[in-house]
């Protein structure tokens, strides 16, 4: 998608051709930026039973809890989109933005919120799940169609038998898929 900004270039790049030639910008730096919406589904795997878990949607203290769910031994699963920035023949990795993204640089992620996080008042549990967002690459933004997302699948359940938390550790990372749910 060319923004206005983009459309001032090209005219600016017509302008110069009829001055000089040689200033005709390259098509390439033309269709190499880039400005779109992908759509991301995270998975949680067998998630611990009877606890909240919901997508944080804002940052620091400015944020609410989306799509709450409470698992009775089922996997659990959020969509959400985000904003995808960014040069193709400058940039090596696409930049990923929106409500839902936490962190800066390379090292951007999402949080599930969990237990009191998520807004639940009868639990024990109060934890966030950082899922990453590395390992995205401009050939996968390429590869999505309509109907198709990235998704990630993630263990719900930690070591100590409660809610997975912090970091997502090992990251599998995320994959092309062709439906809305899971089944």
């Amino acid at each position: 998608m060319l923004k206005k900004t983009a459309f001032g270039h090209i005219r600016t790049a017509v302008r110069h051709l009829d001055e000089n030639p040689a200033n005709l910008l390259s098509t390439t730096n033309l269709t190499d930026k880039m400005e779109s919406e992908i759509t991301l589904q995270i998975v949680l795997a067998k998630p611990t039973p009877d606890v909240v878990f919901g997508l944080q949607k804002g940052s620091g203290n400015n944020y609410e809890t989306i799509q709450k769910q409470i698992s009775k031994y089922n996997d659990l699963t959020f969509t959400f989109t985000l904003k995808v920035k960014g040069d193709k023949s400058k940039d090596k990795f696409p930049k990923l933005s929106g409500s839902f993204v936490q962190g800066s640089g390379d090292n951007r992620f999402v949080y599930i919120d969990i237990g009191t996080y998520a807004g639940q008042t009868d639990t024990i549990w109060s934890r966030r799940l950082k899922v990453p967002l590395t390992g995205i690459t401009w050939k996968d933004i390429e590869l999505l169609a309509n109907h198709s997302m990235l998704q990630t699948i993630v263990p719900g359940t930690g070591r100590d038998g409660g809610p997975n938390c912090a970091t997502v550790k090992p990251f599998e990372g995320w994959h092309l898929s062709h439906s809305q749910t899971r089944n």
